[in-house]
Formats: C-alpha cells, sequence, structure tokens
C-alpha cells in the first residue's frame, strides 16, 4: 500500500465523483470461432475505446484502484459485475506502428440480428465514461472489503483497504461511451462477433 500513499490519491472523493463504469469489452484476436473465452488482460500502456447500446448487469460493485505499467501509475474506477448481457458491443484500440503509421483494430458482436453478449465475473478499469445508468438497491459509501452484493474486489488489485466503494444488486447501462485500461472476466460469449484491421484512426466513437 506504499504506492498507493506516495500517489497522494484521496480515495473517497475519487470514487464519489467517478461514474461507475460499464463493463464492456473483449480480447481482440483470442478464440474468435469459439463463441466464448476466458478474459484476463494486463495493462498495456494503451487505452481502448468501447461503446454499447445497453448493459444489464447482476451484482455489481465499484471502488477506486491503481493499475502500473511501465509508464506510471494510472487512477480508475474498477466495476465489478457477477454477470453482464450487453446490446451491440463495440471495442476499439489505435495502435501506433513505427514507420507504417496509426493501425486500427475494431471488434464488435451482439449486434442486430445476434444474441447478447454474455459475461460472467467481468471486472473493467476505466477512468471515463458517458452513460445513462439506472442501479436497483444501491449502498453508497460501503467498505470495499465488506461488499456482498457484487463479486468484491478483484485478486491483485491495488487499493486502499477498507476504502469507500458502493454496490447494487442490479444495474443498467444505456448508450455507452467508455475509455478504459484493462479488463478481466470469467467467461465471455460473443455472438456475433466481427474484427477488423484498418490503417489510421477507425474507433467506436
Amino acid at each position: 500500500m506504499e504506492s498507493l500513499a506516495r500517489g497522494g490519491t484521496r480515495w473517497k472523493r475519487f470514487a464519489v465523483v467517478m461514474v461507475p463504469s460499464v463493463a464492456a469489452t473483449a480480447a481482440i484476436g483470442v478464440a474468435l470461432s469459439q463463441g466464448a473465452l476466458a478474459a484476463s488482460f494486463s495493462v498495456s500502456g494503451q487505452q481502448f475505446k468501447v461503446t454499447a447500446d445497453k448493459l444489464d448487469g447482476q451484482g455489481f460493485v465499484q471502488y477506486g484502484a491503481i493499475d502500473t505499467n511501465k509508464s506510471g501509475q494510472k487512477p480508475v474506477a474498477v466495476v465489478g459485475m457477477n454477470s453482464a448481457k450487453i446490446r451491440n458491443l463495440c471495442q476499439s484500440v489505435v495502435v501506433p506502428v513505427p514507420v507504417f503509421g496509426d493501425m486500427s483494430m475494431k471488434l464488435t458482436a451482439g449486434g442486430k440480428g445476434s444474441p447478447q453478449v454474455e459475461a460472467k465475473k467481468l471486472y473493467i478499469d476505466a477512468d471515463d465514461l458517458h452513460t445513462d445508468a439506472t442501479f436497483n438497491n444501491i449502498d453508497i459509501g460501503v467498505s470495499v472489503d465488506k461488499t456482498t452484493k457484487g463479486p468484491g474486489p478483484s485478486k491483485g488489485d491495488k487499493y486502499a483497504k477498507d476504502s469507500f466503494s458502493q454496490q447494487a444488486d442490479s444495474v443498467e447501462f444505456k448508450d455507452v461511451k467508455q475509455r478504459a485500461w484493462a479488463t478481466t472476466a470469467g467467461t465471455f460469449k460473443l455472438s456475433g462477433l466481427h474484427m477488423s484491421v484498418k490503417k489510421g484512426k477507425s474507433e467506436c466513437y
């Protein structure tokens, strides 16, 4: 916890002002033909963008934490959900390639005519979110180590013990636009999955 103290983050204030993040990401190029996959992401130092028309989540928790990469530490809002269903998911990342220039990778799933994307034990680390949100039976100001409605803190997360968190029985997010650093999930079922790679910038928003 020494690294948290040196960073000087005011965890209660940070968690209050951060809008709860929506868990809506998938691994590009992994198990594309399987329809279900286990996902585990390390913080690469590159952010990615996510959009979704709608997300319904069961068992919600949110808390402040720190992600670390070779360029330093990044304060994030972590959201965990026991399960989630996502409609019209889009994820994009722009990768700068020396000499060649920017390359964009975009993934879509759960669109019109396809079943919704389904995820279990889903966590996302984000620092920006725009959405319309509805929470059912929300508790604000719970100790992160005493939450009961969601999956609890993700194993290995760097957060201040007994710091501020919030939880809810269920959540609904509409018209989601999000910028994230990392995601982990137990399983991710991606119906109607499509991935494209293009030169230049081609993002979800």
